[in-house]
């Protein structure tokens, strides 16, 4: 059967239209989706750090909390990375030499927990190189995304975030089931070992990301000029006071670790059926990104914030039901239960975030995009690492062990309803009438801005490593 050039050129343009939302598939955009796939795929491990923790090295919920503050220290210093690949270049390149060392870093973190940790504190210095790792490579790909980011219309705003999110989404998609499965057949150090062949397609596509070389005598010009941008940026109303609204809505404590030993210890789920839920929950991602973006993209950043919070606070209370075994009262059994639960939450806090990443692209004035971006996912960040401090403080205060659970219900109604406080400063985020877009911000005209110089756009929740996710 012949297929004429017009029938070949329709699939083309249905292909970019309906599967990479209207982004020529070009090589850079392959590594790009590779390398959010890869922060997805990672998520293969996920359970298998969960389980070492409680069981290998016998931490306490609060004490897990805890120690989930320290590991995500790589993404509270995200800033950095971008101001130190956006000013200096190794071997004349910003971006493809950091995305190898990330790549390197990233294995050999899952092979030193697979093979010499057996303490709690070699634990947190070798999930924070995997975090770490794949902090590094976030900037670095979201440095690429930000500077194309800026060229949507308002109409298409978020596409190419919900491409990277997808990808990132798909990679924990088919890993999710075995996650768990794979627990019921190797040891937790065999699935660490598994998982560290994956950030070596990080260092192996860095090769695709189309840059220029530039000339190392700019550097300390390059430098100057970020921080410059940067003072003159973050002194605009326009970007602190949106920043500091994302730093509190974050802020409020969570009951994560304490929920994850209530799952394996008060109702014995197994390994396998963790994976189940995890195979769920990233279906539930996918579907809160398309949700997001066929009919949310053009909602006002306040109407979306407002009501993501109300609802999700309203249903996280249903974990009440399942936590004070009121679900087997009602003849419904735990599993199915918490599989309807997490599908719903997932669902919704995947269309609360994804204002996040359009609200703070959009803030980024051009010439300091790299650096800001990271700084104002750093500041969500730092406020992920006051979530889990706050949990921990609570479980403790509650007396929620790995063996206690009667003040459970307590701690998930606090937790729930803390996420209202943020609410009355929803006026800080830009109304419907503003441009979610900072003013250009003017520098001296005896600093050049680079135009080869490439920005950012970052995801702040970092798949199985980030506070916000592990243990879940």
């Amino acid at each position: 059967m012949i297929v004429s050039d017009s029938g070949t050129a329709n699939l083309k343009h249905s292909i970019t239209q309906k599967l990479f939302l209207g982004h020529k598939p070009t090589p850079e955009l392959a590594a790009i989706l590779l390398v959010y796939f890869v922060q997805g795929i990672l998520g293969l491990a996920r359970l298998a750090v969960s389980f070492f923790l409680k069981d290998n090295l016998s931490l306490s919920p609060a004490e897990v909390s805890a120690l989930m503050g320290i590991v995500a220290i790589p993404w509270m210093v995200k800033p950095l990375f971008g101001f130190v690949s956006d000013g200096v270049p190794i071997w004349g390149y910003r971006r493809r030499p950091y995305l190898i060392l990330a790549g390197l870093l990233g294995a050999a973190s899952w092979v030193a927990l697979s093979t010499i940790v057996d303490t709690a504190w070699a634990a947190t210095l070798a999930i924070s190189l995997g975090s770490l790792s794949v902090a590094l490579s976030d900037v670095i790909v979201d440095s690429i995304v930000v500077s194309r980011a800026r060229k949507e219309s308002i109409g298409s705003a978020g596409s190419l975030q919900s491409l990277c999110w997808g990808a990132s989404a798909i990679g924990g998609l088919l890993t999710a089931y075995f996650s768990g499965s794979l627990l019921e057949k190797f040891d937790t150090q065999t699935v660490f070992l598994i998982t560290a062949t994956f950030p070596l397609i990080v260092s192996g596509v860095a090769w695709l990301i189309d840059e220029k070389r530039v000339d190392r005598t700019s550097d300390f010009t390059a430098v100057r000029r970020q921080l410059i941008l940067l003072k003159k940026a973050v002194s605009q109303k326009t970007i602190w006071m949106p920043t500091a609204f994302l730093f509190l809505w974050q802020a409020m404590p969570g009951s994560e670790s304490a929920f994850f030993y209530f799952s394996t210890n008060e109702l014995h789920f197994e390994p396998e059926f963790l994976g189940r839920i995890r195979l769920v929950t990233s279906f539930a991602a996918l579907a809160g990104i398309w949700v997001f973006q066929r009919f949310l993209k053009t909602v006002p950043f306040r109407t979306i914030f407002g009501w993501s919070t109300v609802i999700s606070a309203l249903l996280g209370m249903t974990t009440l039901i399942l936590v004070t075994h009121t679900n087997r009262a009602l003849g419904i059994d735990d599993k199915w239960f918490s599989l309807g639960d997490s599908l719903i939450l997932t669902v919704m806090g995947q269309i609360a975030f994804m204002p996040v990443l359009v609200l703070a692209a959009r803030l980024c004035p051009k010439g300091v995009e790299a650096t800001l971006f990271a700084l104002l996912m750093s500041v969500v960040n730092v406020s992920g690492l006051v979530s889990h401090e706050l949990g921990a403080v609570l479980t403790y205060w509650l007396g929620v062990t790995e063996t206690n659970f009667d003040k459970l219900w307590l701690l998930v109604l606090i937790t729930n309803l803390s996420t209202l406080l943020p609410l009355p400063l929803l006026n800080w985020l830009p109304s419907a009438e503003d441009v979610p877009m900072a003013e250009p911000v003017e520098v001296p005209t005896a600093i050049e801005l680079d135009p080869t110089s490439t920005k950012h756009l970052s995801q702040p929740l970092m798949p199985d490593l980030h506070p916000e996710e592990l243990p879940s």
